[in-house]
């Protein structure tokens, strides 16, 4: 399945995935950055973002994997770092019922290293 995009958002998404413009502030590059902004976010967004784009993800999917990972052009990429970020929303939505994990207080993992990819 190849897809090409009719235009491309002002969030650099690609036209078909239009409904995730709202979801912008969510494209971030880095692991510590998407963690975050999931912290710093309500459930009521979390689960807006899980409702909108789970549906779809398969669609990401093949969006994305149409491209080679290490050339991804821009708005796949954008769209790669949103799927990232519904990753770090989907426990919170489906488990916890809440931003950080439950029963860790004050406990913080920092990312040091970002994934090689």
């Amino acid at each position: 399945m190849t897809f090409t995009a009719d235009h491309i958002t002002a969030s650099g998404l690609p036209g078909q995935f239009e409904e995730f413009e709202r979801f912008s502030a969510w494209i971030l590059e880095k692991q510590d950055a998407r963690y975050d902004h999931r912290l710093a976010s309500t459930m009521t967004e979390m689960q807006a973002l899980y409702d909108t784009m789970m549906p779809r993800l398969p669609e990401v999917i093949a969006y994305v994997n149409q491209f080679p990972l290490d050339d991804l052009p821009e708005q796949a990429h954008n769209l790669m770092l949103l799927t990232y970020s519904l990753i770090q929303a989907s426990f919170p939505v489906e488990a916890w019922k809440q931003p950080r994990v439950p029963d860790s207080g004050a406990a913080y993992i920092a990312c040091v290293r970002e994934p090689n990819v």
